[in-house]
């Protein structure tokens, strides 16, 4: 006797691994699931809860990818490429924060 054959498959709705991950299309670097420029804020969210107790990884991750888009994108369009200031806020500057190696004076006769 044949085993039977699967029916029709759930209409379902996808599942989380499923879903298109928030990834760079490179060398544009655009999200692949909402369009946005990469880093979009989920997968900002996403790096920061992966790198949540290592914030020099992050860092140094974010400065890595910083740079291939850069590649990328004046590769694409070397007589207009992105502003460079811009560039290293999209990918860096949002990163973690650290504070100052030396602490700010205070103002004298404040209170």
């Amino acid at each position: 006797m044949a085993p039977p054959r699967s029916g029709p498959a759930a209409n379902l709705p996808k599942s989380h691994a499923e879903r298109t991950p928030h990834t760079p299309m490179r060398p544009m670097w655009f999200c692949r699931a909402d369009g946005q420029h990469w880093p979009c804020g989920e997968a900002r969210l996403r790096l920061k809860a992966e790198f949540e107790d290592n914030t020099a990884g992050l860092t140094i991750y974010l400065a890595g990818l910083y740079y291939e888009a850069a590649k990328d994108l004046y590769h694409l369009n070397p007589h207009d490429g992105p502003n460079p200031t811009d560039l290293f806020a999209r990918f860096v500057g949002w990163g973690p924060h650290r504070r100052p190696a030396i602490e700010a004076p205070k103002a004298a006769g404040g209170s």
